[in-house]
């Protein structure tokens, strides 16, 4: 059996994809290893690419294609048909260092875990505006960048928020204990929906999976100029607020401290909205209209992404109350 399967879904990127494939050739690995690439549903010249690519490619390097649009229901495609003990995904406009595959092998043999990731440094598209904090919790959700520290820690633990999806690998029979990735939680072409790996770590945690942050695995990922703007940034709060309260729907997880023992559950909720969130909203929007009074404006960016990250929430629980009201009439 192989040792490593490289994953790579990809959608309508055909070029920064070329990119990234060249990145991953480079790779230095003494072990077998294969790469696959999932298409969801692109129309560009994605296929064409991955064929070309493919015939000076250092080891087989196989196309998959996945219709159901979605990003972890194609990365669950590629996981079903990797043929590696061990899997490691990346995103289509990321560039792994050479030795990833070498520090992520010598990562599950020292610490005997069922996944381990690395540091995502950025590679700038544009000019990055002086609200933006590289190394911040907010930036690293928004652009898909991570940095833990020069040392080893667990995922999970102490504020080590879960690793990304575009420097991330796991024991192939992780997903035999854990299962697949939850794909109505991923990103979809027009949605910046985004708790799948959250989700699904959440879920390993509870099974006795744990995993490991190596500061020695490095990706680099482009961020291009249209995501360093403070509209991209409140559209993907939004989103991020839309895809906490599917979780709280169908997991029961809370909406800010996903991870934690607190709960909604015995809280008082308004338009299934709680209470709590309601606060939260009106005293993040009474700071951010203070900041901009104060003509403060960079001061304001993280109350003014709070107040899009609740409008998310309370659109989407309005939209399930919606539902579960039309299903009860239809019962009645």
């Amino acid at each position: 059996m192989l040792h490593f399967s490289v994953i790579v879904v990809t959608h309508n990127r055909a070029e920064l994809l070329r990119a990234t494939l060249a990145a991953i050739a480079r790779l230095s690995f003494a072990d077998p290893w294969e790469a696959l690439v999932v298409d969801n549903g692109s129309t560009d010249a994605t296929k064409d690419v991955v064929t070309g690519v493919s015939k000076d490619f250092p080891v087989a390097l196989r196309y998959l294609h996945e219709p159901t649009p979605g990003k972890y229901w194609a990365l669950n495609t590629g996981i079903r048909a990797a043929q590696g003990s061990f899997i490691a995904a990346t995103d289509d406009d990321a560039y792994p260092e050479t030795a990833w595959l070498q520090r992520a092998a010598a990562g599950f043999t020292r610490f005997g875990c069922g996944f381990v990731g690395g540091p995502v440094y950025p590679v700038w598209g544009g000019e990055r505006p002086r609200w933006l904090h590289e190394r911040s919790a907010t930036s690293g959700k928004v652009l898909g960048l991570q940095y833990h520290g020069e040392e080893p820690c667990e995922y999970g633990c102490d504020g080590v928020s879960w690793p990304l999806g575009v420097n991330v690998a796991y024991r192939r029979d992780v997903f035999d204990q854990v299962g697949l990735f939850d794909g109505r939680l991923g990103r979809v072409a027009g949605t910046l929906r985004n708790q799948s790996q959250r989700e699904w770590h959440v879920r390993a945690r509870a099974a006795g999976v744990r995993g490991m942050y190596l500061p020695d695995m490095a990706v680099h990922h482009s961020v291009e100029a249209e995501r360093l703007t403070r509209r991209y940034f409140q559209r993907w709060f939004y989103w991020h607020g839309i895809s906490r309260a599917i979780l709280y729907q169908t997991k029961g997880l809370h909406l800010l401290e996903p991870e934690g023992s607190r709960s909604h559950e015995a809280e008082r909720h308004v338009l299934g909205v709680p209470v709590s969130l309601w606060r939260q909203a009106a005293r993040a929007s009474a700071s951010a209209g203070k900041r901009w009074m104060l003509g403060r404006p960079d001061d304001a960016v993280e109350y003014e992404l709070m107040v899009c990250f609740c409008a998310g929430v309370i659109r989407q629980r309005w939209r399930d109350r919606s539902t579960m009201q039309s299903k009860e009439a239809l019962a009645g």
